[in-house]
């Protein structure tokens, strides 16, 4: 499903005298650069609309592509509106071949934060998800990694299953890796209060015990 008519939505939005300028997120589920986006274009376009009102966003990639947009990203950058998350989930080409398909390879990610922030936009990486006894053991070598590539801040969340999401990983891990299965399942309960998913405020992104603590 694509929403075609969202770069005039999102004008029509901030050109409403009840809009209160606020940080945008792009975005907090779905990544605005897949690989579609090549060809439509929306992103970009949303990024034109947020550029012309100098209004503040904040993007969550996964791909090398967002790099296309650094004149509009710096545009907005100069009047402090735009902050990038590049995340890098593992600095392993193969295995991320494997956990994120169809998205950037971890070198070109971190190639995407150095030219962002050489024009002055100010770049991160996000490490999400945190995934206990499969990539927990990479976050110092990704924060190293992405220091040296220009990254000026970074973030984590371990890894939450909500609902249906618990089912098609515990499959992908009996697909990949079936000998880590139990203590990955193990490890993630043991952030999450026994379960798979917490929702609870003030738990959801961090998760609790010994382990989170570690990770954080």
């Amino acid at each position: 499903m694509v929403k075609e008519n969202a770069p005039a939505l999102l004008r029509r939005e901030l050109s409403s005298p009840k809009w209160k300028p606020q940080t945008i997120a792009m975005s907090g589920v779905t990544d605005p650069y897949q690989p579609v986006e090549r060809r439509l274009k929306l992103t970009r376009r949303c990024l034109e609309v947020l550029a012309e009102f100098r209004n503040p966003v904040g993007i969550v990639t996964k791909n090398d592509l967002v790099t296309r947009d650094i004149d509009l990203l710096a545009e907005l950058a100069r009047h402090n509106a735009a902050t990038l998350m590049v995340s890098i989930t593992t600095l392993d080409a193969k295995l991320a071949g494997k956990m994120e398909p169809r998205t950037a390879m971890p070198a070109a990610r971190l190639r995407a934060i150095t030219e962002l922030t050489k024009a002055g936009i100010p770049a991160g990486v996000f490490v999400a998800p945190v995934i206990p006894g499969l990539t927990d053991h990479e976050l110092s070598a990704i924060a190293k990694a992405a220091a040296e590539a220009g990254a000026q801040f970074a973030g984590m969340v371990p890894v939450r299953l909500p609902l249906s999401v618990g089912e098609l990983f515990t499959r992908w891990l009996e697909q990949n890796f079936p000998e880590r299965k139990t203590k990955v399942l193990a490890q993630i309960r043991g952030m999450r209060g026994g379960k798979l998913s917490d929702s609870q405020f003030g738990k959801r992104r961090g998760g609790e015990g010994a382990l989170a603590k570690q990770m954080a």
